[in-house]
């Protein structure tokens, strides 16, 4: 969501902060600013829209320092206008102010502060931090900031410079992600690790209620009673071209075409062919605690959630345990029947998404064993669930997650593999789904081959204004992620539904002008979704198929077919999706949408 940036060193601080700005687009923003001690006192400079708007403000009046903060702001309190873009100010003019969250109690705030003599220009809740930390202020910045989120009730990571305690940082975080970068003699505040790669490899994560200080001497890290805290500093193991379009036309289609190797990464030294079983060392649970749980809850967000509905199958079918999906966001609302025979998984590519981070820890307090499944390391999941594995899809920067996804439903089916092999499964299934895993990246590159003929098929379909997708069984969420995936970066209007379900009221809405993408492949319900195809058929609609070889049964049934690999059921998906990932991005291409940046998502969703 929102992107921070801060700097405090030797050099001018502008580049720095443009720069770390840039790498923050693909986060999602409508507006964005930055704040510079200029040596006599805080300048800002903001715009509305992209981060180009930002740098002609800057070029027609040019700042300069070597301390600032800058922010990508995605709108919550307030239109994306100029006014309401970070950095927030003071009265005075002193303090500079950025925030990702929401300030829960900012109504209440606002008037208890306006009564007090303090006058707004924003309509955002971050401004009333910017006074909160002027009434506290009284000569030491850091004090001043703890003070004033004393008052405050909601989620936050900030960044605050003041020209009255000049060439210092104070960052704090509570709920959403912040992190520190170690230079050399000069040092970073980020949202996102991607902002100051450029710079140091070496960075602390920041854990909720911290407060850091960042000053051209070093850092320190307090807690809420100014008390110093030890901290460790990690290494980022990534590399800068791996957050480049590396000649991709887009970060999106550069990550469909890794996902052969990403899935490769994902599967590294887990799989023990000899035993049909995996290792995952992450999981921090004897074989015997592993048996003890008498049901599964998974828990997730998007394109999370439709992974999560492929474990539910997995984990069911082989492993022969209770499982219900949960979407997050509704989770801990509910009262969910949690024990401490639960075990809980929650997936987030992020590891930082709002709502399944409240989620893990409304099990965690009613005492499941959580077991996260992230890709970014060291993030808020990362850390605080009980165990976990790490899908090492690399850095996913377009906003449609593609390979997190089909990454995700690999680390679910190593750990499908792990139970299953302690309950009932056999080593021979067990070999033989090794054996399919194994298949799959010779697989997605096949696939990828066809991807000039997706092109063309899209071509066909750009100017359609709804689309169906209908899939069973594994299926079925294969359906639902198509149909996000094009919703997402084409702004068509396209659902998910399992095939059966059609006739019970999606087949009011067919007709000629109805493209319908059915999942075919030739497997154990493979004579059923024929018979849907017929019935989708009868009613004029455009059938787009994909399937896993020639079909006689499907012949003068549909108009246009994209063929798979064939592979066992459970990983139909993670090859369905690969053609359904293309033709969303083709056709979002050929509307002249922006696929890496759609409006109004963010990557990262940080706030409820």
């Amino acid at each position: 969501m929102c992107g921070i940036v801060g700097y405090v060193g030797p050099n001018l601080a502008n580049p720095v902060l443009v720069e770390g700005l840039r790498r923050l687009e693909y986060r999602g923003y409508d507006s964005a600013g930055i704040a510079v001690m200029n040596g006599n006192g805080l300048e800002t400079r903001k715009a509305a829209g992209k981060i180009s708007r930002l740098e002609e403000e800057l070029a027609a009046s040019p700042i300069s320092g070597n301390t600032g903060i800058a922010h990508t702001r995605w709108a919550t309190h307030g239109a994306p206008t100029q006014c309401n873009a970070h950095p927030h100010v003071d009265c005075k003019g002193h303090i500079a102010v950025v925030h990702n969250g929401i300030i829960e109690n900012s109504s209440v705030l606002r008037k208890q502060l306006e009564a007090n003599g303090h006058k707004f220009v924003s309509e955002t809740d971050t401004e009333t931090l910017a006074h909160l930390i002027e009434e506290a202020f009284e000569g030491s910045l850091e004090d001043a900031v703890i003070d004033a989120l004393q008052e405050v009730e909601g989620t936050y990571g900030i960044a605050v410079i003041s020209s009255d305690d000049p060439d210092k940082i104070v960052a704090a975080r509570k709920g959403s992600p912040l992190l520190l970068g170690i230079g050399d003699n000069e040092f970073y505040v980020a949202s996102d690790a991607s902002a100051i790669l450029a710079h140091t490899r070496d960075v602390i994560y920041l854990d909720d209620g911290d407060i850091a200080v960042l000053d051209r001497k070093g850092y320190h890290v307090l807690d809420e009673r100014s008390r110093r805290l030890s901290r460790k500093v990690s290494r980022i193991d990534w590399d800068l071209d791996q957050i480049e379009r590396g000649g991709f036309d887009h970060f999106m289609l550069k990550e469909i075409f890794e996902q052969g190797a990403s899935i490769e990464n994902t599967m590294r030294g887990r799989l023990l062919d000899g035993e049909g079983t995996s290792k995952l060392g992450g999981i921090n649970l004897s074989d015997e605690e592993l048996l003890q749980f008498d049901n599964v809850v998974i828990t997730a967000c998007g394109t999370s959630w439709h992974s999560a509905l492929i474990g539910e199958h997995m984990l069911e079918e082989m492993a022969r345990i209770p499982v219900e999906v949960e979407y997050a966001s509704e989770f801990r609302y509910r009262n969910p029947i949690i024990t401490d025979r639960t075990l809980c998984i929650v997936i987030s590519q992020s590891g930082e998404t709002a709502d399944t981070l409240a989620a893990m820890r409304e099990a965690k307090n009613r005492g499941a064993f959580t077991y996260g499944i992230v890709n970014v390391v060291g993030s808020s999941i990362a850390r605080e669930s009980d165990g976990g594995i790490y899908v090492h899809a690399g850095p996913e920067i377009g906003v449609a997650s593609t390979k997190a996804f089909t990454c995700q439903v690999i680390a679910l089916l190593l750990f499908t593999l792990k139970l299953a092999r302690l309950r009932n499964l056999s080593v021979v299934r067990g070999r033989e789904i090794i054996e399919a895993m194994r298949a799959l990246p010779a697989q997605i590159r096949k696939i990828l081959d066809s991807a000039p003929r997706i092109e063309d098929l899209a071509e066909e379909f750009k100017d359609s204004t709804n689309f169906l997708y209908l899939g069973r069984g594994y299926n079925f969420p294969t359906a639902l992620e198509g149909a996000l995936k094009l919703k997402e970066i084409s702004y068509i209007h396209a659902e998910g539904y399992p095939a059966a379900e059609m006739k019970h009221g999606p087949i009011a809405l067919i007709d000629a002008e109805m493209p319908v993408v059915f999942i075919t492949p030739h497997d154990s319900v493979f004579d059923k979704v024929v018979s849907n195809v017929q019935e989708v058929k009868a009613r004029g609609a455009r059938v787009i198929a994909i399937t896993t070889g020639e079909e006689p049964a499907l012949a003068g049934k549909i108009d246009y077919e994209i063929r798979i690999p064939p592979t066992i059921e459970m990983l139909i998906p993670v090859l369905a999706v690969v053609p359904l990932q293309l033709l969303a991005y083709y056709i979002a291409v050929k509307r002249g949408a922006n696929v890496d940046q759609p409006r109004n998502l963010a990557k990262s969703v940080t706030v409820e």
